[in-house]
């Protein structure tokens, strides 16, 4: 039997028509990702990590190839489509956090089970649920400017994986926090798969490749190498 993949590029590219010559920001790109793997997607600035991880998101359309998330080709789907998806399926932990300074940190998290439908209690249920997967169940009434801006990002974390989620999407979560800080963040999205949830994190710090089931390498909007688990020559040294 075929296992469907979480997430699917299939000859993915995004091109974009800046100036006189257009840009790739994505040369064309296969990749699938099984349910319960951490990726982490590495390299330098500039070489198309946001981009892979937009198009996977459906926060951008690819100019050429397919993205598909649990079998769903994003093509299908409109722009009211692709928000449920990201409210039910997919969850995004921005480098920016984009918490709500005047929600609590209960709040923010519950907001997009809210905006699903989801009753108020139920989603403030849920939402507690997921604080307290990350360590900050006593922190549940504090706003971002309350917060140290590790409990900011792991408030992020908890509104990714809130519910039913099955996807989260992070970009550099752990980019503007201190290395024990960073490793809390990181083994959060480790346990995250380990308990068959799905995790693609772009990331500058190369510590966190070796956490990772798979490491996608970028270079000037190309893949160049593809490495599982154990086989990295970057954390064999």
């Amino acid at each position: 039997m075929t296992t469907i993949p979480a997430l699917e590029l299939d000859g993915a590219s995004r091109t974009y028509d800046h100036g006189p010559e257009p840009v790739t920001a994505l040369a064309p790109t296969t990749l699938q990702v099984p349910a319960g793997h951490l990726v982490v997607v590495a390299g330098p600035s500039g070489s198309g990590k946001s981009t892979l991880l937009a198009l996977l998101g459906g926060l951008d359309r690819p100019t050429g190839g397919r993205v598909a998330v649990e079998g769903q080709d994003l093509a299908d789907l409109d722009a009211a489509g692709l928000a449920r998806l990201r409210r039910q399926v997919i969850g995004y932990v921005f480098q920016e956090l984009n918490l709500l300074p005047g929600l609590t940190a209960l709040e923010n998290v519950a907001l997009p089970l809210e905006l699903d439908g989801v009753g108020a209690r139920t989603a403030a249920g849920l939402a507690r649920d997921a604080l307290d997967r990350v360590g900050l169940g006593g922190h549940l009434d504090r706003f971002p400017a309350e917060l140290s801006g590790g409990e900011q990002q792991r408030v992020a974390v908890a509104r990714a994986m809130v519910g039913d989620r099955r996807i989260v999407l992070a970009d550099e979560p752990t980019g503007s926090l201190d290395r024990a800080t960073g490793d809390r963040v990181v083994a959060i999205l480790r346990g995250f798969c380990d308990r068959g949830g799905t995790c693609v994190m772009v990331t500058h710090d190369p510590r966190h490749r070796a956490v990772a089931d798979l490491v996608v390498d970028l270079t000037d909007g190309r893949v160049t190498r593809v490495t599982p688990r154990g086989r990295d020559p970057e954390v064999a040294r």
